[in-house]
């Protein structure tokens, strides 16, 4: 029986597999489903289906660096436990390297070959849901390059190499030792990674968050009873101290706690006899976003013991 794109799909969908998972059950079983779904049960593969629907907010955040290139991953699971798997720490290890190649991209990921194995990284993905025995997201990718320079990367709570709770990367263009930039960035990382800014400009910041705080601002502002030219006055002063707040070129340097961010680098631009830009930065945090399932720990030990 041939075996097509739209059976291989229902296959999927009934059992969380991965493609070419799927593709090898259906051959080996003449296009039946229902064999097909016992196929991949008896190897362990289908089970991934039935974790599908529980929340993944725990995992790890991995970083990898080339040079002038680099890419933040962060991939779910279920439990803290999980993190400290030395199988799912290098799992998450070799998707960072890949997410460099990928530029970032999340689709190019995961269709990107696994390497030491006939599985794609989605499929990949799949498999270590059975293997470990949680559901698992790939939940995201991001990539940053300069043409010259260097991309320093740092790991808050780090559980192993790049790997922790917070990954941040910078990128710093300039014709500057590789050393210094390394050493710079990563101090610039770890300020990122405690101060977590909206922006690395000011003409970076979204406007609907300067519109925001500008209406807010205002509001207060007449409330004082104060002429209108006072107030623009005063509506300018505390806008600047918002950008000192949440852009980081503008904020205090967490390092010494009294230079701006910017007057870092151009001290360090003029110690290297060199122009030194900051290009960008990505900084993800585990689980950043994610809506996790409360549990009454009580009932849920209630609930078992009726088992």
């Amino acid at each position: 029986m041939a075996i097509t794109a739209a059976l291989v799909k229902e296959l999927r969908e009934t059992t969380g597999a991965g493609m070419m998972d799927c593709k090898k059950a259906l051959s080996e079983t003449d296009g039946n489903i229902d064999a097909a779904v016992d196929w991949l049960r008896t190897k362990g593969l289908a089970a991934a289906a039935k974790k599908a629907g529980r929340v993944a907010a725990e995992g790890l955040v991995g970083v990898a660096v080339n040079g002038t290139s680099g890419a933040v991953v962060e991939l779910n699971a279920e439990t803290d436990f999980v993190s400290r798997n030395e199988d799912f720490q290098t799992f998450v290890s070799e998707i960072a390297k890949l997410g460099v190649v990928a530029n970032g991209d999340i689709e190019t990921l995961k269709t990107t070959p696994f390497p030491g194995t006939s599985r794609n990284v989605e499929e990949q993905v799949t498999h270590m849901i059975a293997k470990i025995g949680e559901n698992m997201n790939l939940r995201r990718v991001a990539s940053i390059s300069v043409e010259k320079g260097f991309v320093a990367s740092y790991v808050h709570s780090s559980i192993a190499s790049d790997l922790g709770r917070i990954g941040v990367l910078v990128a710093l263009e300039s014709e500057a030792d590789a050393a210094v930039l390394e050493g710079l960035g990563k101090q610039i990382a770890m300020h990122i990674a405690a101060t977590n800014p909206a922006s690395a400009t000011v003409a970076d910041l979204d406007p609907e968050l300067v519109e925001r705080e500008k209406a807010v601002l205002t509001e207060q502002a007449k409330e004082s009873g104060r002429p209108d030219e006072i107030i623009a006055k005063m509506i300018e002063g505390r806008i600047r101290k918002y950008y000192e707040q949440v852009v980081l070129l503008e904020q205090t340097f967490v390092i010494d706690g009294e230079s701006q961010v910017k007057a870092v680098i151009e001290k360090a631009a003029k110690d290297a006899g060199t122009a030194i830009t900051l290009k960008g930065f990505l900084r993800f945090e585990l689980g950043d976003g994610i809506e996790k399932e409360e549990k009454d720990f009580a009932a849920e030990v209630a609930e078992q013991l009726k088992k």
